[in-house]
């Protein structure tokens, strides 16, 4: 059996470089490329079975562009997307195969899933709301983890996002309204990535956590999620489906 063969986008960031380093441990995976901001994807696309990408936002166009222009999957693990940049990656996704995850840890998926049947069991006396805390050189807020935790509970409680989230609190803001659904980003340190969903209730509290000690879980998800999608038909699929959740 050939190796599947990577080519890695974003390869000179802290993920870029788990991803490489978790690669050289697969005897069936085959690192063809490592490019970063500057270098030619076209020139280097058509040598590889899929591109897994862990980039920055503002190179989606170009990365969906190009894999669709050459019929290869996608895995990006990249976060902050714009709507109009999640709109490319849909519109590709009806030629090609991508796998967009906000997190390709195996547990934080299984996080996900519990999330979203802890709100429709505990239902809506149960107030829910979102702490994620990440290393101090994160740049977006709340991570894509935690806006992905906060889709589900919207989902769960047919909630909008545009009117049912806050983001932190400050002075006199009044009483809890209900159907709110707090978010909160705490930065600091080398935190590689803890996320919890709080659900309070009238004397008790449920909690759900999830940390992470280092990217090479992430790592081992995203190569995962590269064997998984080259056998794929045209779609835009998450982490869960790569898990069969």
């Amino acid at each position: 059996m050939n190796a599947v063969r990577i080519l890695l986008v974003g390869a000179k960031g802290r993920m870029g470089r788990a991803v490489a380093a978790a690669v050289e441990k697969q005897a069936d995976l085959k690192l063809v490329a490592e490019l970063d901001q500057g270098d030619d994807l076209k020139a280097n696309v058509g040598d590889c079975d899929v591109v897994v990408d862990f980039s920055h936002a503002s190179a989606t166009p170009q990365i969906c562009g190009a894999c669709f222009d050459a019929g290869k999957p996608l895995v990006t693990g990249t976060t902050g997307h714009s709507p109009e940049q999640r709109a490319e990656m849909a519109k590709a996704a009806k030629s090609i195969a991508i796998v967009l995850a906000p997190n390709f840890s195996v547990g934080v998926n299984a996080l996900f899933w519990l999330t979203r049947k802890a709100a429709e069991l505990l239902g809506p006396d149960f107030d829910p709301e979102i702490v994620e805390i990440h290393h101090r050189l994160k740049k977006d807020a709340p991570s894509g983890t935690a806006k992905r935790l906060a889709e589900i509970l919207c989902e769960a409680r047919n909630l909008d996002a545009g009117k049912n989230l806050t983001h932190g609190r400050e002075g006199m803001i009044g009483e809890r309204p209900a159907g709110e659904i707090g978010v909160h980003s705490i930065r600091g340190g080398d935190v590689v990535g803890d996320h919890t969903v709080i659900f309070a209730g009238e004397g008790e509290r449920l909690e759900l956590m999830h940390k992470a000690s280092s990217r090479e879980t992430f790592a081992a998800g995203a190569l995962r999620a590269a064997r998984w999608v080259v056998d794929q038909p045209p779609g835009l699929y998450s982490m869960e489906d790569v898990l069969g959740l």
